[in-house]
């Protein structure tokens, strides 16, 4: 059958052979086996610290560093670096004393020594091998015992038994559940390094995330020299972390203070050029929107949208029609945020807003503001979370005017050294910029 009946898309029916390991409860062949029971309180828990690879952005983003027996798939485009990473954090990880192996399935281990001698991360504790056979890693590994194992890549691992070739949901699949008995029963984390479709989505089947305890994307524009490590699922931390990292020809370089990189080539006298602050986690960071309103040539106007949410930004134009009376009817509007960093928080709403409507007037923020809030339907300007944190790295920045909701001002403690604004609505905001 060429198409799948439940999705509609075609060659993704996969064959696989039947197995007579599992059968169904009080069937021929059903397992006598008692299921084994532990009281909670019982068990114990010894006080395990977190391996540490030396890459303060990659332990920040892991939750504090890496847990014993977890799973992690890192996930990116081609090229991104994920293979980049992943041999310095092994480096890192190896420098205090712990032995590390790295597989993989795509390189040889020649190309493996060229790439760490121009990453300077050859080391002795890290063990290389070339290989795709599952049941050779499985039965390496536990000769070997490594402290840290990477698997690169998770989509060329073969297991004999299936019949299906690698690459396939099954062989996927199986590959991953034999790797994740392997970390819980031994306590040896290990890394997993997915594809990624054409869509951004890791290839291979969905189950494939759920069962892994961390799922990190790599996010970046190839040309950008800028890579974003993200969290989108974490069992032994906050999913909502970022990593921040300078792509340079020795390597990955963590950048400490995203907000001084992401400001550095703004031009502040600029119309359409708004600061703003988002929470990626615990730590705030200012990031420049960019918003352009030009007469449209054509009978719709169009809406261009990097880095933002689309659709919250279409909703923001028709607020600011109704509410403040712009017609950007006739124009066509395109937003981005500088240093390719993806932001879906809605408390850079009053940031999108003053990025147009300084475009669409031709007229620059003043020097030295900020703008933050969510807008609703209505036009009013709703609290935002973490604001005192979000101001004190403003102040930092030498940023000397902060414009948040009045919400927050009444019950944030003042900041000496900074004006800050509170408003209501966005018409109030419109007053007060310009």
């Amino acid at each position: 059958m060429g198409r799948c009946p439940e999705c509609g898309k075609w060659d993704t029916l996969a064959e696989e052979s039947s197995s007579s390991r599992f059968a169904p409860h009080g069937g021929k062949g059903a397992s006598s086996l008692e299921l084994q029971t532990v009281a909670m309180d019982a068990i114990e828990i010894g006080n395990e610290p977190r391996i540490f690879s030396g890459i303060k952005e990659f332990d920040r983003v892991l939750g504090g560093g890496i847990v014993a027996g977890s799973l992690i798939l890192i996930g990116g485009d081609p090229g991104i670096g994920k293979s980049t990473l992943m041999l310095q954090a092994l480096y890192g990880i190896s420098q205090n004393g712990r032995k590390v192996l790295y597989v993989s399935g795509e390189e040889s281990v020649k190309q493996i020594k060229l790439r760490s001698e121009r990453l300077n991360t050859i080391a002795s504790n890290i063990l290389v091998a070339s290989e795709i056979d599952l049941d050779a890693i499985m039965s390496g590994s536990e000769t070997i015992k490594p402290d840290v194992m990477v698997i690169d890549s998770i989509q060329t691992m073969f297991n004999a038994e299936l019949t299906s070739a690698p690459g396939s949901v099954s062989q996927v699949r199986e590959s991953t559940m034999r790797l994740m008995i392997f970390a819980k029963k031994t306590g040896v984390p290990v890394f997993l390094v997915g594809h990624v479709t054409k869509d951004g989505a890791i290839a291979g089947p969905r189950i494939m995330e759920h069962m892994v305890d961390t799922v990190l994307y790599f996010e970046g524009d190839r040309n950008h020299v800028f890579r974003i490590l993200r969290a989108v699922k974490n069992r032994f931390g906050s999913t909502n972390e970022i990593g921040v990292f300078e792509m340079k020809e020795e390597g990955l370089q963590e950048v400490l203070n995203p907000s001084a990189v992401f400001l550095s080539e703004r031009s502040k006298s600029a119309p359409g050029s708004v600061v703003t602050a988002s929470m990626e986690g615990t730590r705030p960071i200012l990031v420049e929107l960019q918003g352009l309103a030009s007469n449209t040539n054509f009978g719709t106007p169009r809406r261009t949208v990097l880095g933002l949410d689309q659709n919250r930004v279409a909703l923001l134009v028709a607020v600011m029609e109704k509410k403040i009376g712009m017609n950007l009817l006739g124009h066509d509007i395109f937003m981005n945020v500088a240093g390719g960093v993806k932001i879906y928080e809605p408390s850079v709403d009053m940031g999108i807003i003053a990025a147009i409507a300084s475009s669409y007037l031709d007229v620059s923020i003043p020097e030295g503001t900020v703008v933050m809030g969510e807008v609703g339907l209505t036009g009013e300007v709703r609290a935002i979370s973490h604001v005192e944190a979000r101001v004190g790295e403003i102040k930092k920045m030498g940023f000397t005017r902060c414009i948040i909701p009045e919400n927050n001002l009444k019950r944030m403690t003042r900041i000496e050294g900074i004006e800050v604004i509170g408003i209501k609505t966005v018409a109030e905001a419109m007053e007060i910029l310009f």
